[in-house]
């Protein structure tokens, strides 16, 4: 039993110092990193979008494949380390826009685009379409008309159309002494936060004294209790010099936030004649 316990110790004592000699005579050298082939280096990419806000403002897309973090210069001092960032340039020009990226194992891939950098120009406003503006028979887009279907409202009662005195063609439209008679038309459409003039023209008779006023609302009314709440602009004409000679107004008004709006016509007093309503954009 003895012998037994010696020999198993032998052969252990053995096998440690064979152990150690391979340990002396083997060196083991381990992989640096990037040593093997990287099967999926990164390529970088992005492209770039302006703000409809500010014009100086851009959004980058990363479009970049197999990277882990990104080093961004946008050519006008400013770096970035986010995955899609957002610059702020400082003026109008062109600036070369770079971004490298970088995968685990330290390989990089480098993309850059110049980006130009121009205020877009104001589209142009829309003209609204007023529709039987001159009250003309038959002067509907699709050729039909009695020159006062586009102002029937339930405020009042319908227009008359007189033949004379007119400002120009053949038509115009009498509102009677009674004041019972309105006009209305809606979904004028407009470009908001714009400036506009509307240009018409009018007469009163001269027997008693009248006004007739055109309002320009914001949008629409369903009762005639929202005009004032509504209300963009409004000239009351009271000029009765002649019952004959039409009198140009020019009505200056703002869209503001209102993609339409709508024309109300009413008079006081006496008889009054309207022609020839135009809307037009004012030129910055």
């Amino acid at each position: 039993m003895r012998n037994f316990k010696n020999n198993i110790k032998k052969y252990m004592l053995a096998g440690l110092a064979l152990i150690g000699l391979t340990a002396c005579d083997f060196e083991y050298d381990i992989a640096e990193e990037g040593s093997l082939a990287d099967l999926t280096p990164p390529t970088a990419s992005f492209s770039a979008s302006q703000s409809e806000v500010d014009f100086l403002q851009y959004s980058f897309a990363n479009q970049s494949n197999s990277a882990t973090t990104y080093a961004w210069d946008f050519g006008d001092g400013n770096t970035s380390s986010e995955v899609d960032p957002v610059n702020i340039f400082p003026s109008e020009g062109t600036f070369t826009v770079s971004l490298t990226a970088s995968d685990a194992l330290g390989a990089t891939s480098t993309f850059s685009m110049d980006v130009t950098v121009v205020e877009p120009e104001e589209p142009e406003a829309i003209t609204p379409v007023v529709l039987e503006a001159d009250f003309e028979d038959l002067s509907l887009p699709d050729g039909t008309g009695d020159g006062r279907d586009s102002w029937r409202n339930d405020f009042g009662g319908v227009i008359q159309i007189t033949s004379s005195p007119v400002q120009s063609g053949s038509q115009a439209a009498k509102f009677p002494s009674a004041g019972d008679r309105i006009a209305y038309q809606s979904d004028i459409a407009v470009t908001p936060n714009t400036d506009y003039v509307l240009t018409y023209y009018y007469t009163l008779k001269t027997s008693n004294p009248g006004t007739i006023t055109l309002s320009v609302i914001g949008g629409g009314i369903s009762d005639l209790s929202e005009l004032d709440g509504a209300k963009l602009a409004d000239f009351v004409g009271d000029d009765q010099t002649s019952a004959n000679d039409y009198v140009k107004v020019d009505l200056p008004f703002n869209t503001g936030a209102n993609a339409s709006i709508a024309i109300l016509i009413t008079n006081q007093g006496e008889e009054a004649r309207l022609d020839n309503i135009s809307i037009e954009p004012v030129a910055n």
